[in-house]
């Protein structure tokens, strides 16, 4: 049987055989609706209630809309029903009142206590009223809300009547209700474009305020370039600097804002349109200085300085004018990684010098800031050479390999969890050693061709997952070493420069041993953030088991230089992803940024899930740089401090053994003169190495003969190792 909604009915009296009375008062009023125009009579009805009875008439009550004009209180329908309770209770007599204005059936105990609060109301503004078999002269009223009441009357009569009402009652407040949602509309849709109107004439006038203010930025920046070289006031004097910069930063930002601005307005007026290219829409392009073109083109050369001429370089990541600087082709039939047989241990010095301590180079800086424009892309942006690392980015690359044993350690794993997680726990803690810390100085941009080869010696006995090894903590300083070749795992590393549009690097490792190798392609893409540089690592890695079967395909973070104008630093952002379509397995790393009030630095958190059962087997949380903290399914935890990890140096070969075209013999002027402090000359050197590339680049040119790889071969969008380990076994 049906659930009947009760309210708070539960008082006695039943019987099977209960008669309805139904009359009209006039405590209710009716919205212009009258009752008489359905042709409803008055009647009588006989009614046994409770072995008594009474008759009484249901009168004349409203139910369509008044002829006259405004509104008059019309009498409510009221009187007599039997009422389902429960099981228990059955069926009781209830009085009811339908109040047609309000549009809505109440009851109540009796008809004496009608003006106390009611057992229970239902809404019907949009009910259904429907007849029912269940018993005799039966209704049942289903509320929009979900609520039931289930009625009898005394007679067939009288349920048609109390049908006919209440029908007439929904109905009209449904449509009542779609007039006012409609009316409603409407009147948003008029305050809207109200609205609209005014932001489009207050968006024209900050467009023109825009432009008076860009010619003062103009006038501002043209005053303090015309200020002479020397005197007590210059202009690379460091306030003026700061203030070019500042400004112009300002201006930029303010534009961006204003033609999101316009944008949104456009698309609010217009909600089924796209704007298009074609469309009159009130652009911001900032400020289209001299000054700025020449940093576009290429064509600023030098800048004087109150103690030397400094040529600027190249920023690496944006891969222009090193870039179209284009070496010989190497004949390609060689194409094999490098032996090791002549490798070294690396012991090169690394130390940077902070940028903070020299304030000579900053006015520097602050001029080249002053001349960029928010989010524009750093393609042809020229940075002083100084503020280069004295390592390629190929290198950089080899550096995240610093902790080979965690690498390694993946294969160990006995489980394909255990497997992902040391896969995880090696890639969070890859990146400290491989940035060298928070000091934000660029490696050299490869140039097209550049290679960069080394390996590493791994003891076997150190090789164990992270999770259940058992080793005590280690120095950073300390350099494990396998006395005995036959001892130790050997993993072999390959860098290449194989694009310059867009700049795409390639690396790949293996050890042969451990059937283990990893693939991957980084195009790196950067783009001025008014005070801060953000560079998007785009492309993706693989990590293949060939003993398991296994592929783990990975992407790489963000890197942000922030705070360039003072003592700039280094932070990691975004999300990455880890999958492993075999086994079910995947990895979400957040690299956090720093929140712009508060908040920690170097922030990271991951999670480990297995996707088939939607479980989670692990999670991180910590600093890249600092210390990691893993918790995994079975609550067991495990540290590890990133600061303390054994490093292992690389193994790579002496300058006067490597090719023209290796990392380190390309650049070893370079970095020579960067390490005895000699901007001037180091500059020197890297323009000459850059003009030769860019008469090579011109011979290419004209012989139409397009570059080849020497180590990888481009597969769909990606780039593969020429002869992996895959491959060849």
């Amino acid at each position: 049987m049906e659930r009947a909604v009760q309210g708070t009915d539960g008082g006695g009296g039943s019987n099977s055989s209960s008669r309805s009375s139904s009359r009209a008062t006039s405590a209710g009023s009716s919205p212009s609706c009258s009752l008489a125009g359905r042709g409803v009579s008055s009647r009588s009805a006989a009614a046994g209630l409770g072995g008594g009875g009474s008759r009484s008439s249901p009168g004349s009550v409203a139910a369509s809309p008044s002829g006259g004009g405004g509104r008059r209180r019309e009498p409510a329908l009221e009187g007599v029903l039997s009422k389902y309770t429960n099981l228990l209770q059955g069926w009781q007599n209830r009085y009811f009142v339908l109040d047609f204005e309000a549009g809505i059936l109440q009851y109540f105990v009796n008809e004496q206590s009608k003006h106390q609060k009611p057992r229970g109301v239902l809404s019907l503004s949009g009910a259904i009223v429907s007849l029912s078999d269940e018993a005799p002269h039966m209704l049942v009223v289903y509320s929009a809300n979900g609520e039931m009441f289930k009625l009898r009357a005394a007679d067939a009569k009288e349920k048609q009547f109390w049908v006919t009402q209440l029908r007439a009652c929904a109905k009209y407040h449904m449509e009542m209700n779609s007039k006012v949602k409609a009316c409603m509309l409407n009147n948003m849709c008029e305050v809207t474009q109200r609205v609209i109107g005014i932001v489009k004439t207050q968006t024209q006038l900050i467009f023109l305020m825009m432009n008076q203010v860009e010619g003062q930025q103009k006038n501002l920046v043209h005053a303090i370039e015309s200020l002479p070289g020397s005197g007590p006031l210059t202009a690379l004097d460091q306030d003026l600097l700061l203030l070019k910069a500042t400004s112009a930063a300002t201006l930029s930002c303010l534009g961006e804002c204003l033609n999101l601005l316009q944008q949104s307005v456009h698309q609010a007026g217009q909600p089924s349109q796209k704007p298009g290219a074609s469309e009159n829409i009130l652009g911001w392009h900032g400020s289209k200085s001299h000054s700025t073109e020449q940093l576009k083109n290429g064509t600023l050369g030098s800048l004087p300085s109150a103690s030397a001429n400094i040529t600027w370089a190249i920023l690496p990541n944006s891969a222009e004018d090193e870039q179209t600087s284009q070496p010989e082709p190497e004949p390609n039939s060689g194409s094999e990684l490098v032996l090791s047989e002549d490798e070294k241990s690396d012991n090169e010095d690394k130390e940077e010098t902070e940028l903070g301590v020299m304030e000579d180079q900053r006015s520097i800086i602050l001029h080249l800031i002053s001349q960029l424009k928010l989010g524009m892309d750093l393609t042809k942006v020229v940075l002083p050479t100084f503020i280069l690392e004295k390592r390629s980015l190929l290198e950089m690359y080899a550096d995240f390999m610093a902790h080979p044993d965690l690498l390694l350690a993946i294969t160990a794993g006995a489980t394909p969890e255990e497997r992902v997680i040391c896969f995880v726990e090696y890639y969070l803690t890859a990146f400290h050693e491989g940035r060298k810390g928070a000091l934000a100085k660029k490696p050299y941009n490869p140039i097209i061709g550049e290679t960069f080869h080394c390996s590493w010696e791994v003891p076997k006995d150190r090789v164990k997952p992270k999770r259940t090894a058992s080793r005590s903590p280690a120095s950073c300083h300390e350099h494990p070493m396998a006395d005995d070749p036959s001892k130790s795992y050997k993993l072999r590393f390959v860098a290449e420069q194989v694009s310059h549009h867009p700049p795409i690097s390639c690396f790949y490792c293996e050890c042969e041993e451990k059937r283990l190798c990893v693939n991957t392609h980084v195009w790196t893409k950067s783009k001025f953030m008014g005070m801060s540089v953000g560079v998007s690592m785009i492309g993706e890695g693989v990590l293949r088991l060939l003993e398991h079967g296994e592929e783990y395909v990975f992407t790489l973070p963000s890197a942000y230089a922030r705070s360039i104008l003072t003592i700039p630093w280094v932070e990691l952002g975004g999300k990455v992803s880890i999958n492993c379509a075999k086994t079910g397995y995947s990895a979400t790393v957040i690299f956090h940024t720093k929140p712009f009030y508060g908040g920690k630095v170097h922030r990271v958190t991951a999670e480990v899930k297995h996707n088939p059962t939607n479980t989670i087997v692990c999670k991180a949380h910590g600093e890249w740089n600092g210390t990691l903290e893993f918790t995994y399914n079975n609550g067991e935890t495990k540290v590890i401090d990133t600061t303390t990890l054994p490093v292992y140096p690389k193994k790579i070969r002496p300058l006067e053994k490597q090719g023209p075209m290796e990392s380190r013999n390309l650049w070893r002027e370079v970095t020579r003169y960067l390490r005895l402090g000699d901007i001037d000359a180091a500059t020197e050197q890297k323009r000459h190495l850059e003009e030769k590339q860019r008469v090579e680049e011109r011979k290419r040119e004209n012989l139409r003969t397009p570059w080849k790889p020497k180590y990888f071969i481009q597969e769909g969008d990606g780039w593969v190792y020429f002869n992996p380990l895959w491959k060849a076994h």
